[in-house]
């Protein structure tokens, strides 16, 4: 059974992650300059940007909706790998509304040794499906 690409972005992301280094939390833009948004890659982010700790803190940047920019982005925190794979909503909890992210963003605390999913979702969760606005963190403790 050949693997997707998000099975694959996983199975990387916990390999590259194993390696533990010396440091102190960080706080990371999730995107980088190109913030919260529709069709950035975020698992390809989150690949290039791993290992994240414990006390990570990420930040959510976004644009409201406007008569401009009609999306309404937003944060959720799935459940599960499946959930994740899926962009299945339905057990997902909401982190942050359509306004929670402008100006300094919105903020989440990587507290626990755990896997983080989170995901936008749009219309009929097309935001996470198409959009590719899902990525996932599993923060490692520091070795100190």
């Amino acid at each position: 059974m050949a693997l997707n690409h998000a099975a694959k972005g996983l199975v990387l992301l916990l390999v590259t992650a194993s390696v533990l280094a010396i440091g102190q939390a960080k706080t990371i833009v999730v995107g980088g300059t190109e913030g919260w948004r529709y069709g950035f890659n975020y698992t390809d982010w989150a690949i290039q940007n791993t290992p994240f700790y414990i006390e990570d803190k990420l930040v959510f940047k976004y644009d409201p909706p406007s008569d401009t920019n009609s999306l309404a982005y937003g944060v959720y925190k799935l459940p599960n790998l499946d959930s994740y794979l899926s962009c299945n909503f339905s057990s997902a909890e909401v982190l942050a509304n359509s306004t929670q992210g402008v100006g300094n963003g919105f903020e989440v605390s990587l507290n626990e040794w755990k896997p983080y999913y989170f995901a936008s979702y749009g219309v009929d969760a097309n935001h996470c499906n198409d959009g590719h606005m899902k990525f996932f963190a599993v923060p490692w403790p520091h070795n100190n």
